[in-house]
């Protein structure tokens, strides 16, 4: 464990001069937790319990928390080739020269990483690849380390702030290797997110999701769609930052074509949908990537019956 960690401190501390504190992390955040965040060291109540076993198995995928800081760099590389080299996303200098998507939220957060066993290789490889992750930030340990990722982009504090007595959790930085997105794969990872959701008591999950491209009104239809049909009820509304806001209702219910603006939805967009969640309201633009981002809130109460009996009450259905 101290091995894994140094080898990736190492080269944390080569970028020292080049590293600047993420754009969307506040004041909690500094350059100690970026440092962290490059070598896959987490701050201890980022680590979690009872992390040894896995959470799921589907034929030769695995689902697990990470255990080590190698296994934090491994979804940073997932991340990079999913985000900057298959999709849009803009690399700085210190991204390209790490290629690994890195921020300083990975420190605080736990990772959730799909693995495929029959991808072991031989001699000194004999590692499982990692094929898909998503990033998974409690209310309490955000808290402690200057606040959501989400935040930067979204009224979030006030949200949680209205629900005193919930348990949040927030959702972020999903991605699957190309040859892996299938119902399978990502059926796995929400099995895995809702065995964490039952073993941490959460209560609402929520998070960014986005729509490839940067121009709204490209997006219109998408956007009304989710303006006028998904638009989360006034207990979960949850505004997009006024300086960063842009307006989702683009034309009038009526013109809007429903089959045509769910096919246009990502899949991750639809997931969360038929589970039961909710659409914040206006939405935002993130040129790095190169997307237009809408808040998602999913309170664990709002999931449909028919998906908790899919993955069974105590997510039994895909349990290692």
């Amino acid at each position: 464990m101290r091995r894994d960690a140094d080898a990736g401190g190492s080269f944390a501390f080569s970028l020292l001069a080049r590293l600047r504190p993420s754009a969307g992390h506040r004041s909690g955040a500094a350059l100690l937790p970026t440092l962290r965040a490059y070598s896959g060291v987490r701050v201890p109540d980022a680590r979690g319990e009872g992390q040894a076993e896995p959470l799921g198995r589907l034929g030769s995928l695995e689902i697990r928390l990470a255990r080590r800081a190698r296994d934090v760099r491994l979804a940073q590389k997932l991340r990079y080739h999913v985000f900057y080299e298959e999709m849009s996303a803009i690399a700085d200098a210190k991204t390209r020269l790490a290629r690994r998507d890195v921020d300083a939220f990975d420190a605080i957060c736990e990772h959730l990483l799909v693995f495929d066993h029959d991808t072991i290789g031989t001699g000194l490889r004999r590692k499982p690849r990692v094929v898909g992750t998503y990033r998974l930030l409690r209310q309490e340990v955000a808290e402690r380390h200057g606040g959501f990722y989400s935040a930067g982009e979204f009224a979030v504090d006030d949200l949680v702030a209205r629900h005193p007595g919930a348990r949040f959790l927030e959702l972020g930085r999903s991605c699957v290797l190309a040859p892996y997105r299938s119902k399978r794969t990502v059926e796995l990872l929400w099995h895995g997110i809702w065995a964490y959701v039952l073993d941490r008591r959460i209560d609402v999950m929520f998070g960014c999701a986005s729509l490839d491209g940067t121009d709204p009104a490209r997006l219109a239809l998408v956007l009304s769609y989710l303006h006028h049909f998904h638009a989360a009820p006034a207990p979960w509304s949850t505004r997009a930052l006024p300086h960063r806001r842009v307006e989702m209702n683009r034309m009038p219910k009526q013109a809007v074509d429903v089959r045509a603006a769910w096919r246009e939805l990502p899949p991750l967009i639809k997931g969360y949908l038929r589970l039961g969640a909710f659409v914040g309201d206006g939405a935002v633009i993130d040129h790095q990537f190169g997307t237009t981002d809408v808040l998602i809130v999913l309170p664990v109460a709002a999931i449909s019956g028919r998906y908790i009996q899919h993955f069974g009450p105590g997510a039994e259905r895909h349990a290692a």
